[in-house]
């Protein structure tokens, strides 16, 4: 035998074995694509259920901007500790539509229809009096929570105005 037919022999396979390396490392990338549009999906999803809620919160303090904005006034249409201020009520389930909705099938548009687990998690807005202003004023301090389907822990928005005078 010559000595290029035992290096052919020798040789034989080779190709095989640098063809199967090239798409293990193919597969490795393309698993690692997959992972990072799931965890791009994720984010996606976060951040727009935090837009929404920053919105609906911007939304409930232009509210009460454009009301009276007496403490009393404030306490009693906004204030969560009773649940039942129409102004309340109306930003959380019931709407400002022709077809109120109620707190177990909210309206579209508030706040217990547009986040996910909001239903179970009630949105707070706590009220309370500035003392030390020239004008009276009151700090209004607006949570809105929210379970993303699929998850275990909640989600908050916490958003603190001071309105008045």
């Amino acid at each position: 035998m010559t000595k290029t037919h035992i290096r052919a022999r020798q040789q034989t396979g080779s190709m095989l074995i640098e063809v199967l390396i090239a798409i293990l490392i193919f597969s490795i990338g393309i698993l690692g694509i997959v992972g990072l549009q799931a965890s791009a999906v994720t984010a996606s999803t976060d951040a727009r259920y935090r837009s929404e809620a920053a919105l609906l919160a911007n939304e409930l303090i232009g509210r009460m901007w454009a009301s009276d904005r007496t403490q009393t006034t404030l306490q009693a249409a906004y204030d969560s500790s009773t649940g039942t201020g129409a102004a309340y009520t109306a930003w959380a389930w019931s709407g400002t539509s022709g077809t109120a909705g109620t707190q177990s099938t909210p309206a579209k548009g508030t706040v217990l229809q547009t986040l996910p687990g909001a239903l179970t998690n009630l949105p707070t807005v706590v009220i309370t009096p500035v003392a030390a202003t020239s004008l009276p004023s009151s700090l209004v301090t607006i949570t809105i929570f929210w379970q993303a389907p699929n998850e275990n822990s909640r989600h908050n928005y916490v958003v603190t105005a001071q309105i008045g005078g």
